[in-house]
């Protein structure tokens, strides 16, 4: 697909980051538990799909193209 910019370790950390956050929010009773499952979940949307926002707006690519000769 064309619009995935971010590489297999990069999803991966996402991924993983995303659900320890998303699963932290549950686990807390603090006036913060929203935002930290808001920006979990943002993360682990990321890492799913494979595009982030930030790296398309500075032009970057971590994924890295193999060609076949």
């Amino acid at each position: 697909m064309k619009f995935i910019n971010s590489n297999f370790w990069d999803r991966a950390f996402r991924v993983i980051l995303g659900t320890s956050l998303v699963t932290w929010a549950f686990y807390i009773e603090d006036l913060y538990k929203l935002a930290i499952f808001a920006v979990g979940f943002v993360i682990l949307a990321t890492g799913i799909i494979g595009w982030c926002p930030i790296y398309s707006l500075f032009g970057w690519n971590t994924r890295t193209h193999s060609k076949k000769s």
